[in-house]
């Protein structure tokens, strides 16, 4: 066969071949070629693909916020001094009004007996007082003295009346003042830390101790002036580790009126019930506020590319020959939901997105689609 091809064109310009054998011949060509085109152009590759599906999702924002009590009180001093007695030890459980801690009271003592003395003087001035006016009233009324006299004898016991009650109250006011001198609890409940000891000298801005009840806490989130007009009541939030996971639930339940013009935020509280005692005052925090849900498809993580600090993934699409090829799609990546990205643009419901060996194809390469089973 091959030394008949050989010798055609040669029997082609010697007339030799008749003209049905010359067209079966150019046919035969034309299809040799036609078969080794097909053979160059690049094979369908196997991929496999995941079904975007939608999916209901919230949208949140992470905030640090601080944990504060209600039911947890200062213990400051309301009066300066020595301290020479501490009563308590931190963690210990203590009722409301126990005593906590002596504060010298010597010195106050000392003015307590001084006033208590000079009260005591004035009772004497009004007792004489008393009975130079009954006196004179007698004298008086014998028509021995004077009615100024005796005007005169009235208001010297009013006089000495109304120092006595001065007095008295100086008395009283020292004595509450000498109360100050122990500390007592205010309210049933934990001692915390006790930073001060015996010796020690505290004014009325000292820090003695303070005393938790356990039970609910205040997270305090501040967020940011440009999410203001996003917040209500009631608005669900989450207190979660660093791992997202969450710790407890709550709501909002009360929005300050005012910006802080310090960080041009607003104060935002949430109560949170801390039942398991895992959560303690002062403590930062991460919460989760929770603006709203909506439905957006969501893709796996190992399907999205980054390149240039953009988001890519490859979808499979039909090549309207019945076969598929992939594109590559720019992405908007919203928040990670277990092993899935929230796709906020660039992919809708149904694509059948690439999650496999997406480093070996380029855009416009036909593919072979094969759904994943995860």
């Amino acid at each position: 066969m091959s030394r008949f091809f050989a010798k055609t064109p040669s029997l082609i310009l010697s007339g030799i071949l008749p003209g049905a054998l010359l067209a079966a011949l150019l046919l035969t060509t034309a299809c040799s070629n036609s078969k080794a085109a097909r053979d160059a152009a690049p094979q369908a590759m196997p991929v496999k693909v995941q079904t975007a599906k939608a999916q209901r999702v919230d949208d949140t924002t992470d905030y640090v916020a601080t944990l504060k009590s209600r039911d947890s009180a200062v213990v400051m001093p309301q009066v300066e001094g020595i301290i020479t007695q501490i009563f308590v030890h931190s963690g210990e459980l203590v009722a409301s009004g126990a005593p906590m801690m002596q504060i010298d009271p010597a010195k106050q003592q000392a003015t307590v007996k001084s006033q208590d003395d000079a009260r005591a003087a004035q009772v004497a001035q009004v007792k004489w007082a008393q009975q130079n006016y009954e006196r004179v009233s007698g004298l008086a009324s014998a028509g021995v003295v004077s009615k100024q006299d005796l005007d005169q004898a009235r208001a010297t016991i009013d006089a000495a009346q109304a120092q006595l009650h001065s007095l008295e109250a100086q008395v009283s006011e020292q004595q509450v003042q000498l109360h100050y001198y122990q500390v007592v609890a205010p309210r049933a409940g934990i001692v915390g830390d006790v930073p001060v000891r015996v010796g020690d000298r505290v004014v009325t801005t000292t820090t003695l101790t303070t005393v938790d009840r356990p039970g609910s806490l205040e997270a305090y989130i501040y967020i940011p002036i440009e999410k203001s007009a996003q917040l209500k009541m009631n608005l669900p939030v989450q207190i979660v580790d660093a791992s997202g996971n969450s710790l407890a639930a709550s709501r909002v339940t009360f929005i300050s009126p005012q910006v802080d013009t310090a960080t041009q935020t607003v104060l935002v509280k949430a109560q949170i019930a801390n039942s398991s005692d895992s959560l303690r005052t002062a403590q930062f925090i991460r919460a989760r506020v929770v603006w709203g849900s909506q439905e957006k498809p969501v893709v796996p993580v190992v399907a999205v590319s980054r390149i240039g600090g953009l988001y890519f993934a490859f979808v499979a699409e039909p090549d309207g020959k019945g076969g598929y090829v992939v594109h590559q799609k720019p992405l908007q990546i919203g928040q990670i939901v277990g092993n899935d990205y929230v796709v906020l643009g660039g992919v809708k419901p149904g694509d059948k997105v690439v999650v496999s060996g997406t480093q070996f194809l380029i855009d416009g390469v036909p593919v072979v689609p094969q759904e994943s089973s995860s």
